[in-house]
């Protein structure tokens, strides 16, 4: 029986040892793109981590009318709001302060292989087709 209980208590140990930003901790909260464009709330989902745009510097179409997902090849998705609209998926932890997964760019529709990087307060984000990435920058505001 005591034997049990010290089993317990180191692997309780360990577990309060892993790192926070490993298990997603480190890059979940609000950040918004150095260009002040976009803001996205980052949070755990499924075990891994996903973002969502929360924010927008300009949210409005010329028409007045909240922007929409205009070019998502499924047409069943066109009219849904830009905010609100998930863009980082299955963010999976690869080491500490970095993630792999998913990027969505409604600006063209298309869905890019991503990764972050945590930078303290700076989470640098690329999108990748093959070798070629674009990377974007946020800062963190909570």
């Amino acid at each position: 029986m005591i034997h049990l209980k010290k089993i317990a208590m180191a692997a309780a140990l360990a577990i309060s040892f892993v790192s926070p930003a490993f298990a997603g901790g480190g890059a979940s909260g609000v950040w918004i793109m150095e260009n002040g464009k976009v803001t996205v709330r980052i949070a755990p989902c499924g075990g891994n981590l996903c973002g969502s745009i929360i924010a927008m510097k300009k949210p409005l179409d010329k028409q007045g009318k909240p922007k929409v997902d205009k070019e998502n090849p499924d047409a069943s998705l066109r009219t849904r709001p830009i905010i609100g609209l998930t863009i980082l998926s299955n963010m999976e932890p690869k080491s500490d302060n970095k993630w792999a997964g998913t990027i969505y760019n409604a600006d063209d529709g298309r869905t890019y292989s991503s990764y972050m990087k945590l930078l303290g307060d700076t989470m640098k984000v690329k999108g990748c087709v093959g070798p070629f990435c674009k990377s974007m920058k946020f800062k963190r505001v909570n």
